[in-house]
């Protein structure tokens, strides 16, 4: 083998491929269960059959151009885009609570309508916090020992819970209230401080619960939901039957019976149950699977980034790996009855426009900075510096040893 040959095998050797690998997978994963779950109620509804699927490929295609415009972005512009970002997510969220302007469905307010598209502001609120927060914790990591300084994050965070509340968006507060306080803690924020915080968080959280009647009517009926099978417990139910029909390997591919209109929202919050009628356990073990393979590839960047001392691309990473496990996790795990329902998606699989969008904007600013660690790293190998990527390749992704680890 000549040096040329070795040089290029020890390259791909490097080329990390696992993260859009398990993108990929659960993006193709999500348009066939989108239109196997879908069939017979868009069919029914609006006389199409492929009704949703074709509005899912819209904003697939919607949030592929979204993609290409993060990764074109340097990571020092997002940083410098914080506070602006910030701005915007602000403004969303409270254009969205003005009558005549956000748009109401089943009694939530929680949509706003462009040029015939709705756009839900949660989820681009996740994408504008992850960036703030990344930023703000980052210039201010040595202060958060200070209450002065850590107060400001809680504060932020508590104004965009209170204005997600009153939409009313329950859901959403959970998995964006855990995101940023894990990305706190790694910010070293004192143990104390984040105990202090958290406690306060779950015992508001815990409050408002216990304080609406629906809200602690869905907690005692996720207790048991066989109770009242026919009215509160009625959706999970049926999700639970759709778990059980697919025993071990499933009942098929489009040969669900729960989608024919005895699982609401079978293709959006409760895909998962259809996909595990239909695949069976080991099909949900793939997808489990490949959430666990996309968080692991997120972390290492943390890692990676850790080492290279690019604290707002570690911060950036981590948020993202943890918003989007979490989300998972909350998804699957109301859709098994392990946790009380909520309404949110199953990342990059469920029908959803704005929650497909900002996944596949979180997914090319992943892919930006794994570029710019592994061009940062080439950079110091040579003994050269390279600040910016100007332009995305995929084909440049991976990531390389840094220093003090065997090769």
């Amino acid at each position: 083998m000549n040096p040329a040959q070795g040089e290029k095998l020890q390259t791909e050797k490097k080329v990390d491929w696992v993260l859009p690998f398990c993108v990929l997978a659960l993006v193709s994963i999500g348009v066939v269960m989108v239109a196997s779950a879908s069939i017979a109620f868009a069919a029914d509804i609006y006389g199409d059959p492929w009704y949703f699927l074709k509005r899912h490929l819209v904003f697939l295609a919607v949030g592929a151009g979204a993609a290409l415009v993060v990764s074109q972005i340097p990571l020092s512009a997002w940083s410098k885009l914080s506070w602006p970002l910030l701005l915007f997510c602000c403004l969303l969220l409270v254009a969205v609570l003005v009558p005549g302007i956000g748009h109401e469905v089943n009694g939530s307010r929680r949509w706003l309508t462009f040029a015939g598209f709705t756009v839900q502001p949660a989820e681009v609120a996740k994408f504008c916090l992850l960036v703030f927060f990344a930023s703000f914790l980052t210039r201010r990591n040595r202060q958060l020992h200070h209450w002065s300084s850590f107060m400001v994050p809680v504060v932020i965070l508590g104004l965009v819970a209170l204005l997600l509340l009153a939409q009313p968006d329950f859901g959403s507060v959970v998995v964006i209230s855990g995101t940023l306080l894990a990305m706190v803690f790694l910010a070293g924020a004192r143990l104390p401080h984040t105990f202090l915080l958290v406690g306060l968080a779950a015992s508001a959280l815990a409050l408002l619960a216990l304080m609406s009647p629906y809200r602690l009517q869905r907690l005692t009926t996720f207790l048991d939901p066989w109770r009242d099978q026919f009215a509160g417990g009625y959706q999970l139910t049926q999700s639970l039957i759709a778990f059980g029909r697919g025993e071990w390997f499933g009942v098929g591919l489009g040969n669900s019976v729960q989608k024919l209109f005895y699982l609401p929202e079978a293709h959006t919050d409760f895909i998962f149950a259809i996909l595990s009628e239909e695949w069976g356990m080991a099909g949900g073990m793939v997808v489990i699977g490949l959430f666990a393979a996309l968080t692991w590839s997120l972390l290492r960047l943390v890692r990676d980034a850790l080492a290279q001392e690019k604290f707002f691309a570690a911060l950036l990473a981590f948020g993202i790996a943890v918003l989007l496990a979490g989300q998972a996790f909350v998804n699957m795990g109301v859709a098994s009855g392990l946790l009380p329902t909520k309404g949110l998606t199953l990342p990059f699989v469920s029908s959803g426009g704005s929650s497909l969008v900002i996944c596949c904007a979180l997914f090319a600013l992943a892919l930006r900075l794994q570029a710019e660690l592994r061009i940062e790293t080439e950079g110091e190998r040579t003994g050269g510096s390279v600040r910016q990527l100007p332009i995305f390749n995929p084909l440049q992704l991976g990531d390389r040893n840094v220093k003090g680890e065997a090769a």
